[in-house]
């Protein structure tokens, strides 16, 4: 029966206006065929738009004749349910960001852009009648084809062609061949075990690890929240393991977060080693075909297992039984433009809505969460030992000044190298700076290659003969002379990852350096082949960026270095002590860390600095402590709470203009609210977009939210705000 045209649909679009939209309904369709969740396809100014119906009601605030019909319904049933749903709803009011951009980051790219919700069937293979009764002998001389037949015959389930794959190189012909045979049949995927079966056994746990393990499958019936604080090494993933087996004993899913995708193959590959069951992956990495099927998998409660990074949180999952956030501490679980969210924040209230516990785990937590426990919200799990006989590495500051630097490396930095490659083990040397030099200078005349569009340096790729600027991804050919005097003495000023390498390999010409980076790992498996040589030996010494200080297990490495931490001593950014603290704690932990004693080195010209001392002689923990009551004194973040309005304009007037005018509509409204500004951005200029900011603050966090809630809707109807591009921040990271 025909729907009668009083039933209005409200529609979430992806625009950056936060209101919903109403339509009618498509005429032909019946009421019992639409449920909130489902994807719409509406007319929209002279396109169309693909949105997400969010409410079916009975009345709108528009004339029923001013509405446009809905031109197709897009699912059979909803892809969205309702914990997905009142989620997404939360986000939106705590985040005051549009509603229909928070509620589209839910899908993956493919559904966004109308493609169906429906499975490729993937075909799998085993042996047919005629297949069980055939003498492997009789194939002859056709190796490949008995070879691929034994394979199928010795499974108790149908393989799919990526598992014979996995097995096998040059397999379609043979495969074939089975099936013009009739020796073996194609047929569905076998059904999910509900109580998948370990491929392993778990690990033997000590003391600390089987306390961890005992307190989360204890509580696996409710909500809570165990922040699992263990030092790098101690076996964290263990406890995950056998945290995630109790759940899935129970036929529930599970959602584990990570902050780099340069971790999921590595702990994939732990994860398929332990359990039967099927594991999804899902980051920015894979295809849109292959998201689309992680996601539609665990949604449809095909597979248990998610690993992803932050664009995974809001993957629905209708059967969620735990969530983990690996490195909880890490920034990348903030998302820092558009729908600004935080990936561990959300993940603990998408938790606390289902009634399900989940771990944060981290060497080096972050200071809400230290926070947190201080206010019994979360319970700290503590392993202080490493795992099996590893030991704790010992850790050195190494006073580089006065002291004649080959590329960034003093001399006794090369000595040790030397010495540690003499014993075949291994060295892992850390830069957080990419590229072969931050700087290219002119000897002559002092110019230096700065981007035309940001407030920075342009940054020397030696190897491609490049300028790039790393803000703005703008580029151009390495000058040969200087535009200002044409003097052909432009130098390199500065160390990156590329220059080192350079040094490195004419200082040991007989070993083989490999470089991680963000431009060494752009294609496809190049990552994956480095991580395996380097885990096979064939590696001497690991030179990287951020992306080596997280998770990795490198048994061979005894020697860690990092060659410059004075860049992260002095910022205006108070966050910075804290990051800095993490990362030098967590590249540390990769020496050592199986029998043999790990040594870590920090060259600087800050020896006396008292963050590194603490590091060194007391540890993270007692650093982390000393930073929260610096906090509480100046009335910081976690004791406060606050939200960073910016706002970018070609012209910086407007800028300006613009967030003064938001600030005299604060100071009118909120007496308690401490405002900061407006002013420049720390980096001004950037993509050729003048950025100005202005920081809210308040005691409390329910005040803070009330002001947001009503100043946000005066903002957008500001005339200066259609002439700016303007976003709000809750709870920033980074205040730059």
């Amino acid at each position: 029966m025909p729907m009668p045209e009083k039933i209005i649909l409200s529609i979430a679009l992806p625009i950056p206006v936060d209101r919903l939209f109403d339509y009618l309904p498509p005429s032909t369709l019946n009421i019992e065929q639409l449920s909130p969740g489902m994807r719409v396809r509406v007319p929209f100014g002279k396109s169309s738009k693909i949105g997400i119906l969010i409410e079916i009601k009975n009345s709108s605030e528009s004339p029923l004749d001013k509405l446009k019909h809905a031109e197709e319904i897009l699912d059979s049933s909803a892809l969205l349910l309702e914990n997905d749903l009142k989620l997404l709803h939360w986000a939106h009011r705590y985040y005051h960001h549009p509603i229909g951009d928070v509620f589209t980051s839910a899908l993956p790219t493919a559904l966004r852009k109308g493609k169906p919700s429906t499975l490729k069937i993937t075909p799998h293979f085993q042996l047919s009648a005629l297949g069980n009764d055939f003498d492997p002998q009789l194939f002859k001389n056709a190796h490949k084809q008995r070879a691929l037949f034994e394979l199928i015959a010795k499974q108790k389930k149908p393989l799919s062609q990526k598992e014979i794959s996995s097995h096998f190189k040059l397999w379609q012909d043979s495969l074939k061949a089975l099936l013009k045979k009739e020796l073996i049949q194609s047929c569905n995927a076998p059904t999910q075990n509900t109580a998948p079966l370990q491929k392993q056994e778990p690990l033997l746990a000590n003391t600390e690890q089987q306390i961890a393990i005992d307190h989360i499958i204890k509580n696996k019936s409710h909500f809570s929240v165990s922040l699992l604080d263990g030092v790098t090494g101690s076996g964290k993933t263990e406890v995950y393991l056998q945290s995630i087996q109790a759940i899935l004993d129970n036929g529930k899913q599970v959602l584990v977060l990570l902050p780099e995708i340069t971790l999921t193959p590595q702990l994939e590959s732990r994860f398929n080693a332990r359990f039967s069951t099927k594991i999804e992956t899902f980051h920015s990495k894979h295809t849109e075909t292959q998201r689309l099927h992680a996601w539609l998998n665990m949604q449809q409660s095909k597979s248990l297992i998610l690993l992803g990074t932050r664009s995974a949180l809001l993957t629905p999952c209708p059967n969620l039984g735990l969530i983990i956030l690996d490195e909880e501490h890490d920034s990348s679980f903030k998302q820092q433009e558009g729908f600004r969210f935080s990936a561990r924040d959300v993940a603990i209230v998408r938790a606390k809505m289902l009634d399900i516990p989940i771990i944060l785990g981290s060497a080096t937590p972050s200071l809400e969460s230290l926070y947190n426990v201080q206010q019994n919200r979360y319970t700290r799990l503590t392993l202080l030992q490493r795992a099996g006989s590893a030991t704790p590495p010992s850790l050195a500051l190494l006073d580089i000044r006065n002291q004649y630097l080959q590329e960034g490396l003093s001399p006794t930095l090369i000595k040790m190298i030397k010495n540690t490659l003499a014993k075949n083990e291994q060295v892992l040397l850390f830069l957080n700076r990419r590229g072969f030099s931050p700087t290219l200078i002119c000897h002559s005349c002092g110019w230096t290659a700065q981007c035309k569009r940001c407030d920075a340096n342009l940054v020397v790729h030696y190897q491609q003969q490049k300028l790039r600027c790393h803000h703005c991804t703008s580029e151009q050919f390495l000058n040969k002379t200087c535009p200002d005097c044409q003097s052909d003495e432009l130098k390199p000023l500065g160390l990156g990852t590329e220059r080192v390498e350079y040094a490195l390999n004419s200082l040991f010409p007989q070993k083989r350096v490999v470089r991680l980076d963000r431009d060494s790992t752009q294609r496809k498996g190049v990552l994956e082949d480095h991580l395996s040589a380097i885990n096979a030996g064939h590696v001497d010494i690991i030179l990287g960026t951020q992306m080596l200080a997280k998770g990795h297990h490198f048994p061979n490495v005894t020697l860690v270095a990092l060659l410059d931490v004075d860049s992260g001593l002095f910022s205006i950014d108070f966050h910075a002590a804290e990051k800095l603290a993490q990362l030098i704690i967590q590249v540390a932990g990769r020496a050592g860390r199986e029998n043999k004693k790990g040594h870590v080195v920090m060259q600087t010209r800050q020896p006396e600095h008292p963050l590194l001392n603490t590091l060194i002689q007391q540890g993270y923990s007692h650093f982390a402590q000393a930073a929260l009551a610096e906090r509480k004194e100046a009335q910081l973040p976690p004791y406060t709470y606050q939200a960073l309005l910016r706002a970018t304009a070609v012209h910086p007037q407007l800028a300006l203009d613009f967030l003064s005018e938001v600030s005299l509509t604060i100071s009118k409204q909120a007496f308690n609210t401490l405002l900061l500004g407006p002013v420049p951005a720390p980096m001004q200029k950037r993509a050729g977009q003048f950025r100005y900011q202005l920081l809210l603050q308040n005691e409390q966090r329910k005040s803070l939210h009330i002001l947001l809630n009503a100043i946000v809707p005066v903002i957008s109807k500001l005339k200066l705000a259609r002439k700016v591009k303007w976003s709000l921040d809750v709870d920033p990271i980074d205040l730059y």
